[in-house]
């Protein structure tokens, strides 16, 4: 497995960024819409978060690095940041096993050869 791009410290601030039920469900239907993102109505529609509730947790979000917004017109249009998603993702599988007991593996050879 490749080694991470991103740091602990990174790591462990964009997990805060989605440690909270609420931003959680936020992600995920970013994730679900999409390169093309939503606007922030869209998500309010889609997570029934309260305008002002939805608002804070996008700030929260997006110093996260977890998403980013673009004003477009008079609408601003909410994407998630896929690759960084994906580094967070990778920072956790990065050590899948690392520690992992193989049966022999601790033995030395002791065959002639």
């Amino acid at each position: 497995m490749e080694k991470s791009k991103i740091d602990i410290e990174e790591a462990a601030q964009g997990f805060a960024a989605i440690g909270s039920e609420a931003r959680l469900a936020v992600v995920l239907a970013l994730v679900r819409a999409g390169r093309a993102g939503l606007t922030v109505g869209d998500i309010q529609a889609r997570t029934g978060m309260a305008a002002s509730t939805l608002a804070h947790h996008l700030r929260f979000l997006a110093a996260g690095g977890l998403i980013a917004q673009e004003k477009s017109g008079r609408s601003v249009i909410n994407r998630a940041d896929f690759d960084r998603l994906k580094d967070l993702a990778g920072f956790i599988l990065s050590q899948c096993c690392a520690d992992e007991w193989v049966p022999g593996a601790d033995q030395k050879d002791t065959t002639d050869g």
